[in-house]
């Protein structure tokens, strides 16, 4: 008997280990993996190299006159991994730094950014047998979604992670305190957005890695998988 395929909803705040996850079960099953935080981040970055951001404030009619002309693509590397595309370069350790990090709260609380990446979301998850992360997924982009999952840990934690995941890159000059700070603000603008504010969908199933290995919380989605493609 064919194992019917399904939707992957994983969503959490920043920084809580969702991407990891969320990587491992779509290899582990074979299917699709989209980071759609990765798409919020290079829609930052093509702000930043436009000159579309600052201080706190971004140019949006710039932006909205520029959305259409922003096309996000993933590709598997030659290690296996999933890079990020923006307009035909590979962008993936650009976006993963503290410039971008610092500002993309900003940019993915537009709503007509947001309008604009739901719709690419959709269009890549349409016939299912796809794992997507982010903040929104099980609330917005995918509500029917058979298996949701809201994942957190405590802000001091994933800092942590953070800074750690930074100077494992070879990142210097970076500050602690700072990643702290940023990962609070991002919870807050995350959360008080007007447009799909990050919340709990009411049937998803929450995941506190605090305290719990990467290994634990993978054997534990693969469970929670399993259930629902048996059921």
């Amino acid at each position: 008997m064919k194992q019917k395929r399904i939707t992957v909803a994983i969503d959490g705040h920043s920084s809580c280990g969702k991407s990891t996850m969320a990587k491992a079960l779509a290899k582990r099953v074979g299917y699709a993996y989209i980071d759609t935080g990765a798409m919020y981040r290079a829609v930052t970055l093509y702000c930043l190299e436009h000159d579309m951001i600052k201080g706190d404030e971004v140019n949006k009619p710039r932006l909205r006159r520029h959305i259409p002309k922003i096309e996000i693509t993933f590709q598997v590397n030659e290690e296996g991994k999933s890079d990020t595309w923006l307009n035909g370069k590979n962008v993936e350790k650009e976006i993963r730094g503290m410039e971008v990090s610092n500002k993309v709260s900003l940019v993915s609380a537009i709503g007509f950014v947001r309008r604009a990446m739901v719709a690419q979301q959709q269009a890549m998850g349409k016939n299912k047998g796809i794992v997507m992360d982010g903040r929104d997924i099980g609330t917005a982009v995918f509500p029917d979604a058979e298996l949701k999952v809201f994942v957190t840990a405590s802000a001091k934690v994933r800092a942590q992670r953070r800074f750690d995941e930074l100077l494992g890159k070879g990142e210097t000059g970076i500050n602690f305190d700072d990643i702290l700070r940023n990962v609070e603000e991002r919870d807050y603008i995350d959360s008080h957005r007007e447009v799909n504010p990050l919340r709990q969908a009411t049937d998803a199933l929450v995941l506190d890695n605090s305290n719990i290995t990467i290994a634990e919380q993978q054997q534990w989605l693969l469970q929670k998988y399993e259930e629902v493609v048996k059921s």
